[in-house]
């Protein structure tokens, strides 16, 4: 089947699934999940040859290593996309929730209702677990999705796609066209230009992937190019909560978009603590490369010298930048400039610093007190996500169910017609909420 009519079958499928009770929704996202668990050996067994194929094709060009740890699966994480996606069934359908209720007069009522997006289209690299966080969501949502996975991941993905197949086969009012995939890079492009069928593209992977698709679709993208996070240790910072929190942001997933790339720390809490907790980190294989002053501050470790680009730089890895700040505005500006407006943290015992962080940093997510890695849709409460939005139109921060939908008005009345609203003898709205 080409782009074309798979873009086609899944906006019918869309159409049709938007009426699917949500009960029913629900049932066949715990057959799904029911599915992972009993087809975890065939998973396994199509990820392993991928992970494989992946360190044989990608020799010549070697697959970056934060690309091939999200491509590899064991059970714990098939367990977690099971978890997950009930945790989803769990959750209020956001489709149909009547946000407003208007009298505009009498017999004559207004009401502001949520409806799902449409179609929609994603494209991810490496990371098999996206297609059940984005199968579920949409079909929760009452979205179709169109999934086109890298290469590296196609036997995984295609094994994760059959148990959605299986579950389906038991319920006949989803509509097959409700979840398809897509190979190939001129498969992409084809429906990249398909805008009159697909209503959102989510692409899920590195910088080169999201400008592709920006520049190649007249339809909406949402997503982040880049994760470049900061923990900063502010003056009152505490060691102890400062040196955890820079040590989990970094290294408890180095690969994840949500790890910091950047540490940024006040001069004075520098001279109290940076020494020995950057010899902690160089102790736990982290490569630093840090500012001339941080270098000064720490000769015995022979820090390597950060270059302007290692302030916008993704590691993706067990690298991190260093810098000192004389003050919460330099740390501020510096986190605007560089940052990618994804997730930023502040560790400071200083409620007024705080808040003057958490209200001038421009990102999807700013914390205090807290690990950068807590930007996930799963410990947000939102079951999974279809990605992380860093744009400021729609959805923003880690996209859960009520990013999949929008609204519509339905106005329903009793043979009004405008005319009686116009002229010297008008009748007046009443333009009265209702509950």
């Amino acid at each position: 089947m080409g782009p074309v009519e798979i873009a086609r079958r899944a906006r019918e499928a869309a159409r049709k699934l938007a009426a699917v009770p949500a009960e029913e929704k629900n049932s066949f996202l715990r057959k799904v999940a029911d599915g992972l668990e009993q087809s975890c050996g065939a998973i396994l067994s199509a990820n392993a040859a991928d992970v494989e194929s992946a360190r044989i094709t990608f020799k010549e060009i070697p697959l970056a290593p934060s690309a091939l740890e999200r491509l590899k699966l064991d059970e714990t994480k098939v367990d977690g996309m099971a978890a997950g996606i009930r945790a989803v069934a769990e959750l209020p359908d956001p489709s149909g929730r009547v946000l407003s209720r208007t009298l505009l007069d009498d017999g004559l009522v207004l009401e502001k209702v949520t409806c799902p997006l449409g179609v929609l289209l994603v494209i991810f690299e490496s990371r098999p677990d996206a297609v059940t966080q984005i199968g579920a969501l949409a079909l929760k949502s009452g979205n179709a999705a169109i999934l086109k996975g890298g290469r590296e991941s196609a036997r995984s993905t295609a094994a994760l796609l059959d148990v959605f197949a299986g579950a389906l086969a038991s319920f006949p009012g989803i509509p097959a066209g409700a979840l398809s995939s897509v190979a190939g890079r001129a498969g992409v492009d084809a429906l990249l230009a398909l805008d009159e069928h697909i209503d959102l593209v989510i692409p899920r992977g590195g910088y080169d992937l999201v400008r592709h698709v920006q520049a190649h679709t007249r339809i909406p993208v949402l997503g982040h190019a880049e994760g470049v996070c900061h923990v900063y240790l502010d003056r009152a910072a505490d060691e102890a909560m400062a040196t955890a929190i820079v040590v989990d942001s970094k290294l408890e997933y180095p690969a994840a978009c949500n790890a910091a790339e950047t540490l940024l720390v006040h001069r004075d809490a520098a001279a109290r603590f940076l020494v020995p907790l950057l010899g902690r980190l160089v102790q736990a294989g982290v490569e630093i490369r840090a500012c001339e002053k941080t270098r000064a501050l720490a000769p015995s470790l022979g820090l390597a010298p950060a270059t302007e680009k290692d302030w916008r730089t993704e590691y993706g890895g067990p690298i991190r930048s260093v810098k000192l700040v004389e003050s919460l505005d330099e740390a501020v500006k510096h986190v605007n400039r560089c940052g990618s407006h994804h997730t930023e943290t502040i560790v400071t015992d200083d409620k007024l610093a705080a808040e003057e962080f958490l209200s001038h940093v421009d990102a999807a997510g700013v914390f205090h007190n807290a690990s950068t890695r807590f930007a996930d849709g799963f410990r947000y409460g939102f079951g999974a996500e279809v990605g992380i939005s860093t744009s400021r139109v729609h959805a923003r921060g880690p996209v859960g169910l009520d990013g999949l939908v929008t609204y519509k008005y339905l106005l329903r009345g009793s043979g009004q017609i405008v005319a009686t609203y116009n002229g010297t003898n008008a009748r007046p709205f009443l333009h009265r909420k209702l509950p």
